[in-house]
């Protein structure tokens, strides 16, 4: 019998209503594709596989062979690597249409999400296990204290709904924490950011210091274009960061 290995954050969800629920929760139409990442002892696959559709399982932990790989078939591939070096690009192609589900360790919940991001995949939507906390964070609104960088990040790209939380016994071992299933979902954004490398830098400084106001987190700016597109949204440079919504951000940065 294999040990959780902590140096991999494994907390295996073996609560089979949890499972069920989550699945519940995806609906993957024909010719559309799964991505699985930590599928751990293989507890979700199972119930992954009931789509009958294609799945690609990420498993870091090659000792995890000896439950995965009787989950291969036609259908179903396990790729023993670590998601965050792999080029995504070498598996799917550009109009493939993906839904990514996975419970994965909490330390690496944001890099993950960051790589499907840059690997530009066509992806309908991912279904999360994280963090109880993390869930809160990313799926906050406007002038709540949770509201920061990766919000706004995020919910350029995605609607973020939080689905339901996890009691921390679902899992083998227990973890110190409640998780929380998240949902986002492929966004069609109404205004398009121009240049993703300012919109990222400019959403990293407006949130630096978060008791700070825009004045002073974006001093280094043209602070009267920042200004002129804030008026028109009722806001000034006295807010703060948490006070803007996303659109804001997205129209800023396409005027700088």
């Amino acid at each position: 019998m294999l040990k959780p290995k902590k140096k991999f954050g494994q907390n295996f969800l073996k609560d089979d209503s949890i499972l069920n629920k989550i699945v519940d929760n995806v609906n993957v139409n024909n010719n559309e594709i799964i991505i699985e990442i930590g599928p751990g002892k293989g507890y979700l696959t199972k119930y992954l596989k009931k789509f009958n559709k294609k799945l690609y399982c990420f498993e870091i932990d090659k000792d995890m062979k000896t439950y995965l790989d009787n989950y291969i078939d036609d259908n179903t591939m396990i790729i023993y690597d670590d998601f965050l070096s792999i080029n995504l690009n070498d598996y799917f192609k550009s109009d493939d249409k993906i839904h990514v589900i996975a419970n994965i360790p909490y330390y690496i919940t944001t890099p993950i999400i960051k790589h499907l991001i840059d690997s530009k995949l066509n992806i309908v939507d991912m279904t999360l296990m994280v963090q109880k906390e993390v869930a809160n964070r990313l799926s906050s609104t406007t002038s709540s204290s949770e509201y920061g960088y990766i919000t706004v990040y995020l919910n350029y790209y995605f609607e973020i709904n939080k689905l339901f939380d996890v009691d921390k016994r679902c899992f083998d071992p227990v973890p110190n924490v409640d998780s929380s299933v998240i949902q986002l979902k492929k966004k069609n954004n109404k205004l398009n950011v121009e240049n993703e490398e300012i919109f990222n830098k400019l959403l990293k400084d407006a949130f630096k210091m978060k008791r700070k106001n825009l004045r002073n987190n974006l001093r280094n700016y043209d602070l009267n274009k920042i200004e002129a597109i804030l008026n028109k949204h009722n806001l000034n440079l006295t807010n703060r960061a948490e006070d803007l919504s996303v659109d804001v951000f997205v129209e800023i940065a396409n005027n700088l």
